[in-house]
């Protein structure tokens, strides 16, 4: 048995090599570390410094500042055609300078990007067939977009009296197809809707009396008892 327990001391438990890890080698684990690529000796200080490499990256040129200006412009009037005063205010958001402003704008004028009388026209032949707006009205819209008075009213030369009448009877016959009420009441808030759209007292009293005159008996009666001239001159007065 002592002959046996030593040949198995020699071959057995201690003839065991020993496994591969911590017992092996007790460096293991650092020398694992140190091979593994990008770690340690060729990690963290391998890197590029990316702060430093931005830093060593050459910087844009700065824009041209009329570069940027006329490109503000032709995305604006890419939207819908602009006043000259809209192109001004929308480079002046942008803190373009005067001297740009007018430089470019200038240019634009020449060669016809920009024309404040055309857009009049079109704006009031748009604005009157398209939403039924009177004078008045088209009048303060272009106001708002900086057009110059006397362009403005060139442009609403346009619309006569003969067209301002006729624009408001056909808005007012629109609406009294789905009227309801007495007919007071509608006449009151037919000629409150043509006041809203710019049309003076005395055209918006004249075409609700008249259409009201065809619409029913009732209505009718209530229509030949107005009269048309004296609430336009009472409106006025107000």
């Amino acid at each position: 048995m002592a002959g046996r327990r030593g040949a198995r001391s020699g071959r057995g438990w201690d003839a065991i090599p020993p496994r591969a890890g911590a017992d092996a080698h007790p460096d293991q684990d650092s020398r694992d570390a140190d091979a593994r690529p990008g770690r340690n000796s060729r990690g963290a200080d391998a890197r590029p410094d990316r702060n430093s490499r931005g830093a060593d990256a050459p910087r844009p040129e700065p824009r041209d500042e009329s570069e940027v200006a006329r490109e503000i412009c032709l995305r604006q009037l890419a939207v819908r055609p602009r006043t000259r005063a809209e192109l001004a205010k929308a480079l002046a958001r942008k803190e373009i300078s005067d001297e740009v402003i007018a430089e470019v704008l200038d240019r634009y004028d020449e060669v016809g990007i920009i024309d404040d009388a055309a857009f009049a026209r079109a704006w009031v032949s748009s604005r009157h067939h398209g939403r039924g707006l009177g004078r008045r009205a088209l009048a303060n819209e272009l106001r708002q977009r900086g057009v110059d008075a006397e362009v403005a009213t060139e442009a609403l030369e346009a619309v006569d009296d003969e067209a301002e009448a006729e624009t408001a009877r056909a808005l007012v016959d629109r609406k009294l197809r789905t009227a309801r009420g007495a007919p007071d009441a509608v006449f009151r808030r037919l000629v409150a809707m043509l006041a809203r759209k710019g049309y003076p007292a005395g055209v918006a009293i004249r075409a609700v009396k008249d259409a009201l005159a065809e619409r029913d008996a009732e209505a009718a009666e209530f229509a030949d008892n107005l009269d048309a001239d004296a609430l336009a001159d009472e409106a006025a007065g107000q």
